[in-house]
């Protein structure tokens, strides 16, 4: 075991990782964290824990860019990742970007998916759809593809196992995403709350594998970042409208979504609840009368 010692000073962040051991962080930065004694972690988990310490700066967002706005500098060697700040799907790459502690390196472009600039369609991606990131003067896709090549190609803790059980266990896990997102959605076209029931049993499941920590693989890793954005979705749509309280009888989920609201890569990205209410209302219930 190691020792992380966290100490104010100043207003940057230092940590190292050798005979002291010790982390020293701004409180400007970490006041969210309300540390009271030092923190001990296994010692091979010490670089994770203060590189994710060291991402709570809070970052000023750029404005949407519609129809009408001028199309920023393209492939001119800057990262650039395409989001739209209400897509759960671009989400999943901004919350990586975060946990990476990229928001210096890798440029945020919010595009109005209801109104969508021409140029992004015909000078960055042909696709259309959001996310997709612009590196070494090519323009990749896919929420999942994504996700795993920013942790994979940038600086930054690994947001992935390397026991092999838990790579299997995450990799099926990321394959899952579409079938549970669909089997909510579906039910909730249909009404069909048993469904919707199974779907969350499947995930209670699932957080109950490791017990190394509160996460889909014991620690925070790339499927918790693929599952959250949905989830912070269907939480208080499930509840307000179903009155239907994903978390009763599912301790794992309710400490899951506890300890997700803490880290604040993922809270710089979350809307109001009552944003995701109204826009489920919307597509569910509107669109069934």
């Amino acid at each position: 075991m190691a020792t992380l010692s966290v100490t104010y000073n100043h207003s940057i962040i230092h940590y190292t990782y050798n005979k002291s051991k010790s982390c020293y962080v701004c409180p400007n930065l970490v006041a969210s964290l309300s540390v009271k004694k030092s923190l001990v972690f296994p010692s091979k988990k010490l670089h994770f824990y203060a590189a994710m310490v060291s991402r709570s700066v809070k970052e000023v967002l750029p404005p949407v860019l519609d129809s009408s706005s001028v199309p920023p500098a393209i492939f001119d060697g800057t990262p650039k990742l395409y989001i739209s700040y209400t897509c759960p799907y671009a989400q999943r790459a901004w919350i990586t970007r975060n946990c990476k502690g990229l928001q210096e390196t890798i440029k945020l472009v919010p595009i109005d998916l209801k109104n969508r600039p021409t140029w992004y369609k015909e000078k960055v991606y042909p696709e259309n759809k959001v996310p997709s990131l612009e590196h070494n003067n090519k323009v990749k896709g896919e929420s999942l593809d994504l996700i795993r090549y920013i942790d994979q190609n940038f600086e930054g803790p690994s947001l992935f196992p390397d026991d092999p059980t838990k790579t299997k266990h995450g990799e099926e896990l990321l394959s899952f995403t579409g079938s549970f997102s669909k089997a909510v959605t579906t039910s909730l076209k249909e009404n069909r709350m048993d469904e919707v029931g199974a779907a969350f049993d499947d995930i209670e499941s699932a957080l109950s594998k490791f017990d190394d920590g509160p996460f889909f693989l014991g620690q925070l890793s790339l499927v918790d970042i693929a599952y959250v954005p949905f989830i912070e979705r269907y939480q208080p749509f499930f509840s307000e409208v179903k009155n239907y309280d994903i978390t009763k009888g599912r301790p794992k989920l309710a400490l899951w979504i506890e300890e997700m609201n803490k880290i604040e890569a993922y809270k710089q990205t979350r809307r109001d609840p009552k944003e995701h209410v109204e826009s489920y209302k919307r597509r569910f219930l509107m669109s069934s009368q």
